[in-house]
């Protein structure tokens, strides 16, 4: 069973709730938006604590340190392909035109035999959180859910 953490930081502004996602990099989310943005999260091994994970994957995912201040866990989600995510809510403020994402190398085209480098993130945006809910992954709405019912 494959596991991912990540971090989802949100800030208040006068609209209410805004959440950072960030768009799934790669040729498969190119012309996608629905159901193609994402916490900041990945994969980690059973030796590594998700907290642990959730701070490094953010960090390798956007190319910024984590920021400090109070966590709030979010639980857990199982996606539709069986992946279980756990996430934490941190308040802070990014520029979204700040990030440096991290890369990972695919066959491109398909049994083209050609390796092709993509960002990990190809973007990211802060979102109200009924946009929010519209673009992110289906199962990870959950986490806008349980944030809103903990925030002011």
């Amino acid at each position: 069973m494959k596991r991912s953490a990540g971090l989802l930081l949100f800030h208040h502004t006068g609209n209410g709730l805004d959440v950072l996602l960030g768009h799934m990099g790669g040729p498969f989310f190119a012309r996608r938006d629905a159901g193609a943005w994402t916490i900041p999260k990945g994969e980690y091994e059973p030796d590594e604590s998700a907290w642990a994970a959730a701070r490094r994957e953010f960090e390798e995912e956007l190319g910024l340190p984590p920021p400090d201040g109070e966590a709030l866990a979010l639980g857990e989600v199982r996606q539709t392909n069986g992946k279980i995510v756990t996430a934490w809510a941190i308040e802070a403020d990014l520029d979204p035109a700040t990030i440096a994402p991290g890369t990972f190398r695919m066959e491109w085209p398909p049994r083209s035999g050609q390796l092709q480098e993509f960002p990990e993130l190809d973007r990211v945006a802060w979102f109200g959180l009924d946009r929010a809910r519209e673009v992110i992954v289906k199962a990870q709405a959950a986490f806008l859910d349980r944030l809103a019912e903990h925030s002011p």
